[in-house]
């Protein structure tokens, strides 16, 4: 003590082997792995530990949806059909029980038990080497920055008079909006959804509906999104939001001028930013742009202690905002805790699009692929001619797969209902290098809608029936029995 004053200890350090900036799904993830293998871990996180709730609530709201929409479509079916009686009551309660089971993986107390060290607060580098929070230091072996991204500002002239809302949001709400207008192709599933529930809703995507998804695909949704009613507007970008008696007014920007549609409230989907912008990274030598966080294909930054992965990772990590699952955090550990080499490879990873039918890809899509190499097969097989598909009275859609000529898989479009799941198969195969013939010879159950992916990859091998020299050899064997 001096002066009578006694000055206050700085607190000790902390040296973890692995330090996770950001307690979402990607970084929770991580930091289980990693103290299951006894490594000692800190985990920061400045608000909920699990992340957004937005995705989780809004894919409770489209099976809410897909509900509603059963009912108005049981009359196919033989029974009777009926208008859908939408409580928002009930609809919040259903949102907060996802919202709880799933927060229940993630609480701090289950994740002391685990061996993990959660420290509440704001991270920011001091160092190439510490990072602290509220003034405490961390110096770590490693640190892994998973902070994830957030929707990125819409530059519409008036919006700060008008009711905006955002993914996020939807998780507190106990009243849906009456007449919501969601901005963005993005939003495509969740105004679907809400337009099944018996909302006004009208989808703008500027970008265009499914924007580098399937041109085929797109169409089918376009159609089936029309086919109930939602209005929609593509290619029109927002200029400006007004404030009238009833709501709001959006001007949109069209090819003849200008166009004005109404609506209660602004939802918006658009473009996501990386939440880097409060770390500090210049104090620890990480570079970063406007896509994210620099990583090789490693998920390494320019700090040689520090990787980023998940949304917050650009460079060799940028990848579509739709993009439904990485393998981040298996290769952050490997290369952390193992010193393998690893390598990512944001063309297989899947992307999907939660609307009915649902659109997911992995890979090239037929356009894309014609522009890289030129030389490519399509194999499409249509879910109309699909067992599983008839008998639920849900034939739109198909399988399109990408090869080239020796049947290399170059990317794979599945449009139509569990397209999220029947995905799976092809990108095991991409990520394997599995051809399109491996594809073709594995056994899946006949009577299922999995099997029109083999169906699509056995018409790879169709060309050979008309060749000459095999009709011949056939001919050959006939002769011994």
């Amino acid at each position: 003590m001096s002066d009578g004053t006694a000055k206050a200890a700085k607190p000790a350090a902390l040296t973890p082997d692995i330090c996770v900036i950001g307690a979402g799904g990607n970084g929770v993830a991580l930091a289980i792995a990693a103290a299951a293998f006894g490594v000692p871990v800190v985990l920061i996180e400045r608000d909920a530990i699990g992340g957004d709730s937005g995705p989780l609530a809004t894919r409770a709201l489209i099976e809410i949806g897909a509900r509603a929409q059963a009912l108005r479509d049981a009359g196919r079916f033989g029974l009777a059909a009926t208008e859908p009686q939408p409580n928002p009551a009930q609809i919040h309660d259903h949102i907060q029980r996802a919202l709880t089971a799933d927060r229940a993986n993630h609480t701090a107390e289950r994740l002391a038990t685990l061996g993990i060290t959660v420290i509440r607060g704001e991270a920011r580098f001091t160092s190439r080497s510490t990072v602290t929070v509220d003034g405490r230091p961390i110096k770590a072996r490693r640190f892994v920055i998973a902070t994830g991204a957030r929707v990125a500002p819409v530059a519409i002239a008036g919006l700060e008079s008008v009711s905006v809302l955002h993914e996020a949001d939807l998780a507190g709400l106990t009243r849906l909006p009456e007449r919501p207008i969601v901005i963005g192709g993005a939003g495509a599933a969740l105004a679907q959804a809400l337009r099944r529930l018996g909302y006004a809703a009208t989808l703008v995507a500027p970008e265009g509906l499914l924007a580098g998804h399937d041109d085929e695909a797109a169409m089918i949704l376009r159609r089936r999104l029309l086919r109930e009613r939602l209005e929609l507007h593509e290619g029109s970008a927002p200029l400006r939001a007004e404030r009238g008696r009833s709501g709001l007014r959006l001007v949109l920007a069209t090819a003849s001028g200008e166009t004005t549609i109404e609506g209660s409230h602004l939802l918006v989907c658009g473009p996501r930013q990386p939440e880097i912008g409060d770390l500090d990274l210049d104090l620890a030598g990480i570079s970063w742009d406007a896509s994210g966080i620099s990583v090789d294909r490693s998920l390494r930054t320019s700090n040689r202690r520090v990787y980023a992965l998940g949304a917050c990772a650009g460079g060799a990590a940028t990848a579509p905002p739709d993009r439904a699952g990485d393998d981040h955090v298996g290769l952050v550990l490997r290369g952390t805790l193992f010193r393998q080499p690893v390598k990512i490879d944001p063309k297989s990873e899947p992307r999907v699009v939660w609307s009915q039918p649902q659109v997911a890809s992995i890979g090239l899509s037929e356009a894309e692929a014609r522009k890289a190499t030129g030389a490519i097969r399509v194999l499409r097989w249509p879910f109309s001619e699909n067992a599983a598909a008839q008998a639920a009275g849900e034939t739109e859609g198909f399988v399109k797969a990408i090869v080239d000529r020796k049947g290399r898989i170059l990317g794979v479009t599945i449009c139509g209902d569990a397209a999220s799941e029947l995905i799976s198969p092809w990108c095991i195969a991409m990520r394997a290098g599995l051809g399109v013939g491996d594809l073709a010879g594995m056994p899946l159950p006949a009577g299922a809608r999995s099997d029109a992916s083999r169906r699509a990859a056995l018409s790879f091998h169709a060309t050979l029936t008309t060749r000459p020299a095999l009709r011949r050899l056939i001919g050959f064997l006939r002769r011994f029995g």
